[in-house]
C-alpha cells in the first residue's frame, strides 16, 4: 500500500492498479510502464515538480510522450518563471522517490496541473508511489483527489 492507493481508497473512485517489474536500467519510467503495461504512451502520465519564481513548488502532469513546458506552467500559476525543483526538494515535499512520484498522496500538498490532453481519454496511468506500480483512473478523479486543474502544458 502506498498513500496514493490509500488517497483514491478513501475517495471511493474507481480505479485498477497495475504492476509491472521495473527494469533499473530502463531510460524512461514512463516509456517502460507504457511498454510493460501495453497500453499507449499519450495515456501514460508523468509527474514533475517545478519551483514557481523560486519559493512555491508546483505540480506539472504530462505524456510521458511529450515534454512540460516551463514557460506554460508558470504562466497558468501567475508566476513569472518556473524551474524544475530538485531532487531532495521533491522526494521531501512529496513522500515519493524519483521515478515513483504520484500526484496523489502526496505529503504536502502542491499546487497540480494536468495537461489537457489528459481530458481526451477515459483513463489515464500515473505512478501509484513507487517504480513499477501504477494507478489507472478517469482524468476527472485525477484532478479531483489532486485538486488540479486542467491546462496546456506541454512543449
Amino acid at each position: 500500500m502506498t498513500p496514493a492507493i490509500n488517497s483514491a481508497k478513501q475517495a471511493g473512485i474507481i480505479f485498477q492498479l497495475h504492476e509491472y517489474h521495473h527494469d533499473a536500467a530502463a531510460q524512461s519510467y514512463g516509456l517502460e510502464a507504457a511498454e510493460k503495461l501495453g497500453v499507449s504512451a499519450e495515456q501514460v502520465f508523468k509527474t514533475l515538480v517545478v519551483k514557481l519564481d523560486g519559493k512555491q513548488l508546483a505540480v506539472g502532469i504530462v505524456p510521458v510522450t511529450g515534454q512540460l513546458s516551463l514557460k506554460q506552467i508558470a504562466k497558468v500559476a501567475g508566476a513569472k518563471k518556473a524551474t524544475m525543483a530538485v531532487p531532495e526538494e521533491v522526494e521531501r515535499s512529496t513522500g515519493y522517490v524519483l521515478g515513483g512520484v504520484s500526484p496523489l498522496g502526496q505529503k504536502k500538498r502542491l499546487l497540480t496541473f494536468i495537461d489537457a490532453s489528459a481530458q481526451a481519454f477515459p483513463t489515464l496511468y500515473v505512478s501509484a508511489g513507487r517504480r513499477g506500480l501504477e494507478i489507472e483512473l478517469s482524468p476527472n478523479d485525477l484532478a479531483a483527489l489532486s485538486q488540479g486543474r486542467f491546462a496546456t502544458l506541454s512543449a
